[in-house]
């Protein structure tokens, strides 16, 4: 039997105001007159009690992106090429945001110096060449985007990530406190993603030791988060940053399963953020995940969060059909969710009426 090897992270920061120690990060790594790209979200444009202390020196250069859609193939080539043709070469890329940002942060890494369009590379283990020093600083915590193997990116055929040993970040930078007061509804979605990854790993055909050790520990802070805790706090950002950390590691050994399969459809179709369809998804996953939706529901409940409703009422037979192409062709997350025989239960029929519910 062989077993899958895989990379992880190769180095990690954690703490309260450990921001501050990025310059001193990312020194031993910059090549004479190339610059560091700053790829952050922008939202933060214009708050200057963050951009203020990025360490920007020379021809650093701060790019900002949003995150009202998640990152598209397109995107990702547009920045790469623009900063080819600019420095040549870059000494790193840093992503600064939420699970978008550090996607497109190791995205726009890898297209430094892979050719091609990253549509080429949206699969598994396409990816031949290691990309630039690359760099994840999360400003929310669930999506687990700043361990994992895969950069999610939407392209012109599908959604699909690019699954290599060269996406994981050199380094993370792990601070609870970027991600205070975050608003409320994203919180919830975001750390949602984390509960849903640890209900999927932990129920999955791929689970094994090392994902269950991972997966538990990241269930087990996200239930004391939304469901035992009745204040948000300090210790609140603290856990689910953890939390989100240990879901990613989970998946790495692992895979996700139903949920995320069929939101990849949302996404692509009608532009859905991943947490956010995720959520609209699971609430309707009953049949699959019994007692995950149950508490799930109770956390919805708790915190007064609304999950949308409906949003496929109006779409044509095509919309749909193209909703589950992209949801068929994630097979691992089938098989992870229901085995090698998952073909038995999920047609196209099913999946449609799946869909019709949402």
């Amino acid at each position: 039997m062989k077993f899958k090897n895989f990379p992880m992270v190769k180095m990690v920061v954690y703490g309260r105001g450990c921001f501050d120690q990025t310059q001193d990060i990312l020194t031993p790594h910059r090549k004479a007159d190339f610059p560091f790209i700053f790829i952050v979200d922008d939202i933060f444009k214009g708050n200057n009690a963050l951009i203020n202390r990025i360490p920007l020196s020379g021809t650093d250069k701060i790019v900002y992106a949003s995150a009202a859609d998640e990152p598209k193939t397109k995107q990702v080539d547009a920045i790469a090429n623009s900063l080819k043709e600019a420095y040549g070469e870059v000494s790193g890329i840093i992503g600064i945001g939420g699970g978008s940002m550090l996607d497109l942060a190791k995205a726009v890494a890898l297209m430094m110096t892979n050719p091609g369009s990253s549509a080429d590379y949206q699969g598994w283990d396409l990816v031949k060449v290691p990309g630039a020093y690359h760099v994840g600083i999360p400003t929310l915590s669930g999506t687990g985007a700043e361990v994992s193997r895969t950069t999610v990116l939407t392209g012109p055929q599908r959604k699909l990530g690019m699954n290599s040993d060269y996406t994981p970040f050199d380094q993370i930078i792990l601070d609870p406190e970027l991600i205070k007061n975050a608003p409320k509804n994203q919180r919830f979605y975001t750390g949602m993603d984390c509960y849903i990854h640890c209900i999927e790993s932990l129920t999955g055909t791929y689970l094994n030791t090392f994902s269950q050790s991972y997966g538990e520990k990241a269930l087990e802070l996200c239930e004391e988060v939304f469901l035992e805790k009745d204040v948000w706090d300090d210790d609140s950002d603290d856990k689910l940053m953890m939390a989100s950390f240990h879901g990613g590691m989970s998946i790495a050994y692992s895979q996700v399963g139903v949920a995320h399969a069929l939101s990849y459809g949302l996404s692509f179709l009608l532009g859905t953020k991943h947490g956010i369809g995720n959520c609209i998804v699971f609430d309707q996953l009953e049949e699959f995940y019994p007692e995950g939706v149950a508490k799930f529901k109770a956390m919805v409940k708790k915190h007064d969060i609304d999950i949308p409703k409906g949003i496929c009422a109006n779409l044509t037979d095509e919309q749909f059909e193209k909703m589950i192409d992209v949801a068929l062709f994630l097979e691992p997350l089938w098989e992870n969710a229901l085995g090698k025989n998952w073909r038995d239960t999920i047609t196209r029929k099913k999946l449609r009426a799946m869909y019709e519910k949402m």
